[in-house]
């Protein structure tokens, strides 16, 4: 591990002074990266010097940005089409990889090609025949364009980076990861980055790095210090009434709310917008065109409330989340740091709120083990939080009733029901019963 006062020392420097040429530096510059982050600072020298390299930081630290600009940097050294490849668990992080690879190289002419499920495949091959020097892809769907893409291969491989090792080994990954590495080349440079370190993750960097550097940019399982931690310990059956008066408390804030399954993205979407909140659902049910563009959405503030599962806890690097809600306390306790990690980035500062029944005990006393501290609990008046039932109750049954109907009346094609249509027209139709329904005057006045 590199030696803490090492990190602090290169914080201090400039992109320059770290190695970093002046085309990428000027790159930087126009994405308004100032200094190196504490990841990039201790990274990029020995990823320069030619080092394979085992990253540990907290998410939201420039992770990608550590790996990007070195392999760019190389790239214009010896300019060659499939130059790296990096592996993500998900598509939306990707495609942000990809982003950020074609921000960075946008003054030289880099070129990358995105691989994820959910999109044709013969889109996907036109774009190999391009030969980009970047393919940044989902282990799956590598595989897929490996196996049946006549005329592409990954023989002149210099750079694989896998990011978020972790998750892509727990996610069932870990036999398409050894059949890439069967086809790829031996002799190269190999990334491996993460926010956690797991058992998987240790015998991956032992299968795939010759005599790695290993950087570990924070503790093994921490979350910044601008972050704000919170639990709620509640009856399971007021959970929805706690979100709503959470959310509305913090009526304009930016937020995203995790929940355990797909079905439940929905469901609490098509509540809230019916009770006139903006919030918008991502889950792995959905289309990729439909997921990104509820992700756009989110970025761009038509809604400022996500209802998303663990698809969404991941790399994604959304800079005005104000707010994370666990509505379900994570089975995994380690996925708690990934989900709170989408608020307080790059030193702004955050709040995390954990709804926790009594059946979710267990998990939540793993997360506080895992963290190493007690969080404190979210201040709430019962009484006052349960004037607002009434009026949660009903578009809960309005609601379920919706979901109900839909499935009653099959959708043509897979992915195309994700709530979101569903929930306008409940927001239209039960417009005027909602200002004469009972609820707390607190909730009416904030919705005006």
């Amino acid at each position: 591990m590199a030696d803490d006062s090492l990190i602090e020392k290169e914080q201090d420097k400039t992109f320059a002074e770290i190695g970093v040429c002046a085309e990428l530096v000027e790159a930087c510059e126009a994405l308004n990266w100032k200094t190196p982050s504490k990841i990039q600072a201790e990274a990029i020298p020995y990823a320069l010097e030619g080092r394979d390299l085992i990253g540990l930081a907290q998410t939201g630290s420039g992770k990608t940005g550590a790996f990007a600009l070195p392999i760019i940097q190389s790239l214009l050294e010896h300019k060659s089409p499939f130059f790296a490849c990096v592996l993500s668990p998900t598509r939306e992080l990707a495609i942000q990889i990809a982003e950020q690879f074609e921000a960075l190289g946008s003054g030289i002419g880099v070129k990358c090609s995105v691989l994820v499920g959910g999109v044709d495949m013969m889109q996907q091959q036109l774009s190999l025949g391009k030969r980009p020097h970047i393919v940044v892809a989902t282990p799956g769907r590598l595989l897929d364009h490996l196996t049946n893409t006549k005329g592409f291969s990954l023989r002149t491989l210099k750079y694989l980076v896998l990011d978020e090792a972790d998750r892509l080994l727990n996610l069932d990954f870990e036999k398409a990861i050894d059949d890439i590495l069967k086809a790829i080349p031996k002799e190269r440079r190999t990334y491996l980055f993460s926010a956690t370190m797991t058992n998987k993750v240790n015998k991956l960097q032992r299968a795939c790095l010759r005599n790695p550097v290993k950087i570990e940019a924070a503790s093994k399982y921490s979350t910044v210090d601008t972050l704000k931690q919170q639990y709620r310990f509640i009856p399971a059956k007021y959970k929805d009434c706690y979100l709503v008066y959470i959310l509305t408390e913090m009526s304009g804030s930016t937020s995203m709310v995790f929940t355990r399954t797909c079905e439940a993205t929905r469901l609490l979407s098509l509540i809230l917008r019916n009770l006139g909140l903006k919030a918008i659902p991502i889950s792995g049910q959905m289309s990729q065109a439909k997921r990104l563009g509820a992700l756009n959405k989110f970025k761009a503030g038509e809604c400022n409330i996500m209802i998303c599962t663990d698809v969404a806890s991941r790399g994604l690097d959304i800079p005005s989340v104000d707010m994370v809600i666990n509505y379900d306390i994570p089975t995994n306790s380690k996925d708690y740091i990934h989900r709170v990690g989408r608020t307080a980035r790059a030193g702004r500062s955050g709040l995390a709120v954990s709804l926790v029944n009594q059946y979710e005990l267990e998990w939540y006393l793993q997360i506080e083990q895992l963290i190493g501290k007690k969080l404190e609990e979210y201040p709430a008046e019962e009484a006052e939080v349960l004037m607002l039932l009434e009026r949660v109750s009903d578009a809960k049954r309005i609601s379920q009733m919706k979901i109900k109907e839909s499935f009653t009346n099959k959708r043509k094609r897979r992915g195309e029901d994700d709530g979101e249509d569903d929930a306008d027209r409940l927001a239209i139709s039960h417009k005027n019963s909602h200002k004469n329904s009972k609820g707390s005057k607190k909730f009416r006045n904030k919705q005006r």
